[in-house]
């Protein structure tokens, strides 16, 4: 009966052949860019999980890996001043770093390295967004660990950095199932709650997260002779019948999709004894937008007046829900609005 074919032959040669701790990378880069741009899977704890250590660990890893392909020097070579057991006289390892310098040294580079591609981001046209930094730390660790692969392959193998996945699982299971006291045993069996504690208190954590306090955000913008909308530029004087141009934003950070109203209305308004009572009132246009919770919705529009006068409001109104039969300042959730002179055409 033939044997039957590894399925690995049908891989290219460069996957065949990559480092296990390398493929783990990239394994860990592709589920996360799965779980972020999946529509439901990003609602799900797991964004968080995968993405701290996409953030924090993977890109100085891949970056260490690439920088220091040679393994460092174990505990015997580093005994060895004598130089009897290589030829030219120098530790085995000697250029390598050992593995929990490597560790380090990954938390360490991914601080410096994330914020430096959030900062050549923020001069692209691209910006400082998600998608654009999920490409740029993907781009850049995917990079790293190619460059970390040919290094480790340019060496010979036994000078090359390998994780000892083997020798750690037979050190862990000799030391929790054979230890050589019940002092050590007890110790043991602390260690591993105290694990498995703080593990489920992070998944915890991550998975019921603290609820902040819930408020929507109401403004208005302009756009510039660039087209970047700006909190300037206010139009202060307008003619009847003739558009303005303005930008109402809405900002949702109630912890869960809300629907909302948005009232623009112009206002003829008295001021007395502090108290503003409204004499005559056009209302102008009239929103319903549903936004996602942490998200922004934005809405160019134009505005035409067809009441004159001076000191006129330019009134915003913000509602959850439905509006009332009459909106109105004191009603409103949140208001914003302009102080404008409309001219007769």
């Amino acid at each position: 009966m033939p044997e039957r074919a590894d399925w690995k032959l049908y891989l290219p040669e460069s996957v065949r052949t990559l480092p296990a701790d390398l493929a783990a990378v990239l394994t860990l880069v592709g589920l996360q860019l799965l779980v972020t741009l999946t529509p439901v899977l990003n609602e799900t704890p797991l964004r968080v999980v995968l993405g701290l250590p996409f953030v924090l660990f993977v890109p100085g890893y891949a970056l260490i890996a690439a920088l220091f392909p040679e393994r460092g020097s174990t505990a015997e070579e580093r005994t060895d001043t004598d130089g009897t057991d290589d030829p030219d006289g120098t530790a085995r390892g000697e250029s390598g770093i050992d593995g929990i310098e490597r560790v380090a040294l990954s938390f360490g580079t991914s601080i410096a390295v994330v914020p430096l591609l959030g900062l050549v981001l923020n001069f692209t046209p691209w910006g400082i967004r998600l998608v654009p930094i999920l490409v740029a730390v993907s781009g850049f660790t995917v990079a790293a660990v190619a460059v970390g692969s040919a290094r480790r392959k340019a060496l010979p193998e036994d000078e090359r950095f390998a994780v000892p996945y083997d020798r750690w699982y037979r050190a862990a299971t000799e030391e929790l199932f054979h230890p050589d006291s019940r002092a050590d045993a007890a110790l043991n069996v602390l260690l591993v709650v105290s694990v498995l504690l703080a593990t489920a208190s992070v998944g915890y954590a991550v998975a019921v997260p603290k609820t902040g306090e819930s408020f929507s955000e109401l403004y208005l913008l302009t756009e510039n002779d660039e087209g970047e909308l700006v909190a300037d530029g206010y139009p202060e004087e307008l003619v009847e019948g003739e558009p303005a141009s303005l930008v109402v934003g809405v900002g949702n950070q109630e912890h869960q999709p809300t629907n909302y109203t948005v009232v623009v209305a112009l206002q003829r308004v008295e001021v007395a004894n502090n108290s503003t009572t409204v004499l005559e009132e056009d209302r102008l246009r009239t929103f319903s937008p549903r936004v996602a919770h942490n998200e922004t919705w934005h809405r160019p529009h134009r505005i035409e007046p067809t009441m004159t006068g001076e000191r006129l409001r330019l009134t915003y109104l913000l509602y959850k829900g439905a509006p009332p039969a009459s909106p109105s300042v004191e009603n409103a959730y949140r208001e914003v609005h302009l102080w404008v002179t409309v001219r007769a055409a």
